[in-house]
């Protein structure tokens, strides 16, 4: 078979190009993915009660007509990415088109993904953990009701937000009545991993 494929596929040369470092793997064994931020995005970190910090992409949304801007406020949007991704895979197309259709974008790296801090456990979350951490954003950060984006396993743990929404009301330090789980003004699922899992 070797001869056969030497026999027919042309041999290409090899080439010497200059190759340039896309990730790094630091100390904690954690894969960060060097990314120059665009014009009018900004890099945040949310303070989680675990003490670790997220790391949040923002882009103002803008619109032309800011007297309608202000007039009907658009929901924010709050992207979850998918496995061995992070915050910046949303920050190249997705945060510039919808910033510029009026929407103010944020863009979530897990724990342990992106600039996120990595948690000392084996593994850096769970559903639970997960959606937990994107209720404690949006509770604690988003104003207005967002519309949670979620991509493959990011869709996985917005189907889990949602089927966790909690009516009933908790007390809180200050006395005021506050969801678990923050209401949303709509959900994406992109390309999600169903309830089931991958099988």
């Amino acid at each position: 078979m070797a001869t056969l494929c030497t026999l027919i596929l042309p041999k290409f040369p090899q080439s010497r190009g200059i190759s340039t470092t896309r990730a790094v793997l630091t100390r904690d064994s954690k894969m960060k993915v060097p990314y120059e931020l665009k014009q009018g995005q900004s890099r945040l970190f949310h303070k989680l009660p675990s003490g670790l910090n997220m790391e949040v992409l923002y882009q103002r949304g803008s619109d032309p007509d800011e007297e309608q801007r202000r007039s009907t406020k658009n929901p924010p949007l709050v992207f979850v990415h998918g496995s061995f991704h992070a915050a910046w895979c949303w920050a190249e197309h997705w945060l510039p088109f919808f910033s510029q259709n009026g929407y103010d974008c944020y863009a979530l790296s897990l724990l342990g993904q992106g600039e996120s801090d990595s948690p000392a456990a084996a593994v850096a979350g769970t559903l639970e953990t997960h959606a937990g951490d994107i209720a404690d954003f949006i509770h604690k950060e988003i104003k207005l009701p967002p519309v949670l984006l979620g991509h493959s396993f990011g869709g996985l743990i917005v189907q889990y937000y949602i089927a966790n929404i909690r009516r009933e009301a908790v007390k809180g330090s200050d006395s005021e009545k506050k969801s678990l789980f923050p209401n949303l003004s709509g959900a994406v699922l992109v390309c999600s991993v169903p309830p089931s899992g991958n099988r």
